[in-house]
């Protein structure tokens, strides 16, 4: 597998309602948050890019501005317009 697959598979992992950073993900996969950004970049529709945020919860620009809609569809916790990290961000178990 290479890190993109890596990426996709750890993002998948992130269920409804929940988030995690750039940062988180490359945490779990062992890449910088830059290398995540690049995969997320590759990846097509159907992995759930928008569960996918700046460490400080700003949900990605990408995709004609749709995160906003997508994260309050899965009542993912939010402070204005930032995802509220401390309620929302996702603990992957070892």
């Amino acid at each position: 597998m290479t890190f993109v697959d890596d990426v996709r598979e750890a993002v998948r992992a992130i269920p409804a309602g929940s988030v995690a950073s750039y940062g988180d993900v490359g945490r779990r996969v062992g890449v910088g948050p830059r290398q995540v950004g690049r995969a997320m970049s590759l990846l097509d529709e159907t992995v759930p890019w928008w569960r996918v945020v700046y460490a400080d919860g700003t949900p990605p620009s990408c995709h004609g501005g749709r995160a906003p809609d997508l994260l309050g569809a899965e009542a993912t916790p939010m402070r204005g317009a930032l995802v509220d990290m401390a309620r929302a961000r996702h603990r992957w178990t070892p």
